[in-house]
Parts: C-alpha cells; sequence; structure tokens
C-alpha cells in the first residue's frame, strides 16, 4: 500500500476514533466544560438568556454574603439555568451566585455549583411536575431530581438548584 493511502487510512481512522470518543463524552455529560468563568461572563450569558438576578446588598462582591457574585461559576452551571428557563418557559430571578455564607462542601455555591433562585407559581409548578419527587431532607428541604440527575430544593422561600450537568 503506498505511503499516501497509509496516511489518509489513519487519518480516518483516527478521526473514528475521536468521534467516538467525544459522542461518548458528550453522552456521559461531559461535553459542556466545567471550568470557572467570570462574573461578567456569566452576567452577559444570563443577561442574553433574559434571567435577572438580584442582591440584597445591591454588590457582586464574592466576599460579601449579601452580595449575589457568579465570580467562579461553573460555565455547566450557568447553562443549566439558561436550560431551565428555557425547558420552563418560566421568568427566572437568581438570588445567589457564588458568594461566601452558603454551605461548603464539594458542590457548594462557592465552588459554583449552585444557584438559588426566587419562587413563583411557573417556578414551582415547573420543578413539582416536571421533575421527580426524592423527598424531604432534613434540615434542607424538598427535593426534586431532574432527568439529569440535577437537584431542585425548595428551602422554604427560594429554589436551591445544584447542578452538576448543564441539562435541567
Amino acid at each position: 500500500m503506498p505511503s499516501t493511502r497509509r496516511a489518509a487510512l489513519r487519518r480516518r481512522v483516527l478521526t473514528m476514533i475521536l468521534a467516538a470518543c467525544a459522542a461518548t463524552l458528550t453522552a456521559l455529560g461531559f461535553a459542556t466544560p466545567a471550568f470557572a468563568i467570570t462574573h461578567a461572563s456569566a452576567t452577559s450569558q444570563l443577561a442574553a438568556a433574559g434571567i435577572s438576578w438580584t442582591s440584597s446588598g445591591g454588590c457582586s462582591d464574592r466576599n460579601v454574603p449579601t452580595c449575589t457574585s457568579f465570580e467562579g461559576i461553573r460555565q455547566a452551571t450557568i447553562d443549566g439555568i439558561i436550560t431551565f428557563k428555557r425547558a420552563s418557559g418560566c421568568a427566572v430571578t437568581i438570588t445567589a451566585g457564588t458568594e461566601t455564607g452558603h454551605a461548603g462542601g464539594t458542590y457548594s455555591h462557592w465552588n459554583g455549583y449552585k444557584v438559588d433562585i426566587s419562587k413563583t407559581s411557573c417556578v414551582n409548578n415547573h420543578i413539582q411536575t416536571a421533575y421527580t419527587y426524592v423527598g424531604y431532607i432534613s434540615g434542607w428541604g424538598y427535593q426534586y431530581r431532574a432527568p439529569s440527575g440535577n437537584l431542585y430544593t425548595d428551602e422554604g422561600n427560594h429554589w436551591d438548584i445544584l447542578y452538576y450537568t448543564c441539562g435541567c
């Protein structure tokens, strides 16, 4: 076999292997980068999607608990809340992001996995009808699991959302 034919065959085989790997990673939920982004990038994407946010302190300093910050939020979390808005058709207002003052842990607000959103009848109805009720988690709230595995917890005056993936 001439070397040009062998090289072409190698390229085709390599392309097929890479495509299979990409398809597998996509199916496993790894297609969306899990990297942290800036507050400016997050707010730009949220605004473009029609998602609003509030801050009881009127600020965005990550180190002040009364601020609402998106500094260090995961891109998958931003994609997740945008997906939720589109799937639910509801107005969405974020009330908390990555600012200090929330519980710690790997899948925490600080590490960019969570946002809190305001409760509305539209949001409540969508979560309670579209997702599977998990149960009452003592000291936490009423929890629902989306088909994607993401968790929506009714914490009384807001929904705490944990985005493992960018799906809702």
